[in-house]
């Protein structure tokens, strides 16, 4: 099962969706490479450890950057944070992650939010439209390791308030790449299962 979110699993509904589609499982592990700066540092690792303990899971945190991409599979749950999509997606090209990735969401749970939601979907032209300046490696191709076509746009009514024009860019890119985006809000969350979609809003 694939779970795209827009800050992690950060409400009570989307806690609820989860327990219901876990209850066979026991670990997980926190993925932090997103965040190339501050790592197990970043300040939503403990909240996000947090979330999985109500879950009865027991948690480890792991940075790709460190350890064998193989070593997510001793996992039953493998949440990604959020952070830089473009440094993430060029960490999972290096560490010759997707094949793991696919796996896991094929055979059991993986979460990934904000940028790494991004990064699990078909490409990152979306984020590249509002945020190019995130792309200090200078990445060309911004194709996603395409574990869905679904796409979505995090933290939504957040930045609504925040940037000018969000959401007329939004329709831009809809209109142009011919796609519909999943507008999600903190606490909101996209379950991809065996070809059903499943959006739990908060």
């Amino acid at each position: 099962m694939l779970v795209l979110c827009s800050n992690g699993l950060s409400s009570e509904n989307i806690l609820k969706a989860m327990s219901k589609r876990i209850k066979q499982y026991n670990t997980a592990a926190v993925v932090v490479t997103a965040d190339h700066e501050y790592k197990e540092k970043n300040y939503h690792v403990n909240r996000v450890v947090g979330e999985l303990e109500l879950l009865d899971l027991c948690v480890d945190i792991l940075d790709l950057d460190k350890i064998p991409a193989k070593n997510l599979l001793a996992y039953d749950v493998v949440e990604f944070i959020g952070g830089n999509p473009f440094y993430l997606l060029n960490s999972i090209r290096e560490h010759n992650a997707a094949d793991i990735l696919k796996t896991l969401a094929s055979t059991k749970v993986l979460i990934g939010w904000s940028a790494s939601a991004f990064v699990f979907g078909p490409t990152l032209e979306l984020v590249n439209m509002y945020s190019a300046d995130m792309n200090f490696l200078g990445l060309k191709d911004l194709s996603g390791i395409k574990l869905t076509d679904v796409e979505i746009l995090p933290h939504y009514d957040r930045f609504l308030k925040k940037f000018d024009n969000f959401e007329e860019k939004c329709q831009i890119y809809e209109k142009e790449h011919s796609v519909k985006v999943i507008r999600l809000n903190d606490g909101d969350g996209v379950f991809i299962d065996r070809g059903t979609i499943e959006i739990c809003r908060i």
